[in-house]
């Protein structure tokens, strides 16, 4: 028996260890066909290896003219509405029509603002999550804003989530660690340990969303408010309750997505409203991104009179 990382080097000699125990962390190595678990885990001569090796990510974003929802802008930020479906910024996979590409377009001077790789990005959102980003337009609001969004200080998040189900309780506050799944590397999981705090403060909208065309299903639009930014929190949370995201490929339903007419094209998840502190003259913004015309069919006005 040998460690999986050894193993991997005697087969890539050319490989550091510092690569191979990324390629290790983002799924890109199987044992026997399943997904290693960490680079430390012991194999045996006989196991099958495989390492998927990702295409390189070209080092300089190129521009794209792709419309941008824009909501607000100035010489230090851009608040933008992204629509679901973009990729923030380039990877693999994604060289291309991303948020990043767009932004080059629109404001060329961001070219190289807090680095060349993801020109002005303090915080993301994924793919299939719409709603409100801030991107950086200048090196003083970068420091500025990759400082507030890293201590949470001054900032508030507040996300709409169509959810199966409804909680038992109305509102509640979750509080715990969030890690990588100890088996799905692409997965995020509750974790006792080897996790970041993520903190969710939730409250169920008064009246339940109705399905598409009229249908009355058992959803519930929940309002959440978040003290941390980690990967997947709300989807992760969510889950917990028993209440997972409407469309979450990776943490819901599929079963009951499936019964839906049409069934959901992604996850059911908005960045809705953004309070912060302008990063360069000392004012409080806030913002409020419309909800979607794919959510809008779940949604009623119901939702929109909490104010959590």
């Amino acid at each position: 028996m040998q460690r999986l990382d050894k193993r991997i080097l005697e087969l890539h000699p050319d490989f550091s260890r510092s690569r191979i125990e990324g390629l290790v962390k983002t799924g890109h190595v199987t044992v026997n066909g399943a997904i290693a678990a960490k680079a430390g885990m012991k194999v045996s001569e006989s196991d099958d290896i495989e390492v998927e090796i990702p295409p390189p990510v070209p080092a300089i974003p190129e521009p794209e003219d792709i419309p941008l929802d824009v909501v607000f802008e100035d010489d230090d930020m851009v608040v933008v509405n992204k629509a679901p479906g973009m990729v923030v910024h380039p990877a693999p996979g994604h060289f291309s029509g991303t948020l990043v590409n767009a932004l080059l377009h629109h404001c060329p001077a961001l070219a190289g603002i807090g680095g060349v790789a993801r020109p002005g990005i303090v915080h993301r959102l994924d793919q299939d999550t719409s709603g409100l980003i801030v991107v950086a337009k200048s090196q003083k609001a970068m420091e500025g804003l990759t400082k507030a969004f890293a201590s949470h200080a001054n900032i508030e998040k507040t996300y709409l989530a169509v959810v199966h189900g409804r909680p038992r309780l109305d509102s509640g506050r979750i509080e715990n660690l969030i890690g990588r799944h100890p088996v799905d590397r692409k997965r995020m999981a509750i974790v006792e340990k080897n996790g970041k705090v993520a903190i969710t403060n939730w409250q169920v909208a008064p009246a339940r969303a109705s399905g598409p065309a009229g249908r009355q299903n058992p959803f519930s639009v929940v309002i959440c408010r978040i003290e941390t930014g980690r990967t997947h929190q709300i989807r992760v949370h969510m889950a917990s309750l028993g209440c997972p995201v409407v469309g979450d490929r990776t943490y819901g339903k599929s079963a009951l997505d499936r019964r839906l007419d049409p069934p959901p094209a992604r996850q059911m998840l908005h960045a809705w409203k953004l309070r912060l502190w302008h990063p360069t003259k000392g004012v409080q913004l806030s913002f409020e991104a419309p909800i979607p015309a794919d959510m809008q069919p779940y949604c009623n006005e119901a939702a929109l009179l909490v104010r959590p």
